[in-house]
């Protein structure tokens, strides 16, 4: 099946032998599920192990993907910090230089408590994987990175990665698996925070991890359950019933996040524009190559002609707020919103300026859209 019928049509499907048959996959509360015998257990014994609501969406997001296994859990911080405990004391992790800020908060903060250090990586497509440590054990990146839309080539860092024995964990959530599948580019995990374009709402928190590996996946499921950072029945229902339209959305979103890239290219208004689907974006030809969309994130450099603060407040159909990938447009401020966490001199070297904003756009109407940033930006002159 394509990718649009299966996001409709996949999952578990429905119980043998049931007298019911509901065309939607229920959701099941039960903390707790009755086995036949003491020496007979049956796939579902607790919902923190096992929860059929759950694993319905683990099934459709690992078809969906290209993948074995799936796992879904309550956020997407908790999805990188799942994949995050294979790492041990005295390991090293590369990253790349800008990282949403809850994964530069682990890696800044749980690392340290842990034993684990880390190394930044500003182009891991010139990196020389040749020249790191010894104890380097894991690779992370997310190609386009957050919030400067950076772009990696997967399947490059991949091989040279694997070449020295490390492991390779990528964020695909700006892309999601309609647009951009990195297990098919060599990598070995994909974490998502599915509360942004799966979701697609603004409703719920959900993570995803995605793998191939079997006796990974036997940790991983096993760290889950311990850990108890497991996606509740009725959020997995919520996230199933979302994908169902994901491709619709994405479609929308693409072309909506071009047009506003494109209006900022051409607009004084903006001394930069961050967004791969524009030609003159570096990552450009690479992005063309491993992705077969832009996604809806951009981030741009307001020109100092323009008061951000006025720019910000006179959009209307804009909300100042954190997060993206829901159907409404957001906007927000990397340097005081988002990254704050990162120290202000890293922020100047990596280029998360004063100036920049970083919008996500959503489904509305593409004029409407422009008209509101035209508007707002004729209120922010100076």
């Amino acid at each position: 099946m394509k990718y649009e019928t299966l996001a409709i049509h996949g999952g578990r499907g429905q119980e043998e032998g049931s007298a019911i048959r509901p065309v939607t996959y229920p959701i099941y509360l039960s903390s707790t599920f009755t086995q036949d015998s003491l020496d007979q257990f049956n796939e579902f014994m607790y919902t923190r192990s096992n929860n059929p609501t759950r694993n319905n969406l683990e099934t459709l997001v690992a078809q969906l993907e290209g993948a074995a296994h799936g796992l879904a859990l309550s956020t997407g911080m908790a999805a990188t910090s799942l994949a995050f405990s294979l790492i041990g004391p005295g390991e090293k992790v590369l990253i790349n230089s800008n990282v949403y800020g809850g994964t530069w908060n682990f890696v800044t903060g749980v690392f340290r408590t842990r034993g684990i250090e880390f190394e930044i990586v500003t182009d891991f497509n010139n990196y020389d994987f040749a020249q790191a440590d010894d104890n380097v054990t894991t690779v992370f990146l997310e190609t386009p990175s957050n919030p400067l839309l950076e772009i990696t080539d997967i399947r490059k860092v991949a091989e040279a990665a694997h070449a020295r024995g490390m492991r390779l964990i990528v964020d695909n959530t700006f892309m999601t698996s309609f647009y951009q599948k990195p297990l098919e580019l060599g990598a070995d995990i994909v974490v998502y925070s599915a509360t942004k374009y799966y979701a697609g709402h603004s409703d719920i928190l959900a993570g995803l991890l995605l793998l191939n590996d079997d006796e990974v996946y036997a940790e991983l499921k096993f760290n889950q359950k311990t850990l108890g950072a497991v996606l509740d029945p009725v959020s997995a229902f919520s996230l199933t019933k979302s994908i169902k339209t994901l491709p619709l959305r994405l479609r929308q979103h693409d072309r909506n996040a071009q047009a506003v890239a494109e209006y900022f290219r051409d607009s004084e208004a903006a001394d930069a524009v961050f967004y791969p689907g524009l030609k003159e974006h570096p990552g450009y030809e690479i992005h063309r190559r491993q992705a077969s969309g832009n996604g809806a994130v951009l981030s741009i450099r307001v020109n100092d002609r323009y008061d951000l603060n006025t720019f910000c407040n006179s959009l209307e159909l804009f909300e100042l707020a954190v997060s993206l990938g829901g159907v409404e447009s957001l906007i927000c401020h990397p340097g005081t919103m988002t990254h704050e966490e990162y120290p202000e001199e890293l922020q100047e070297e990596i280029g998360i300026s004063k100036n920049l904003l970083r919008l996500s756009v959503g489904i509305e109407d593409t004029d409407d859209i422009l008209s509101d940033i035209d508007q707002a930006l004729a209120k922010a002159r100076r």
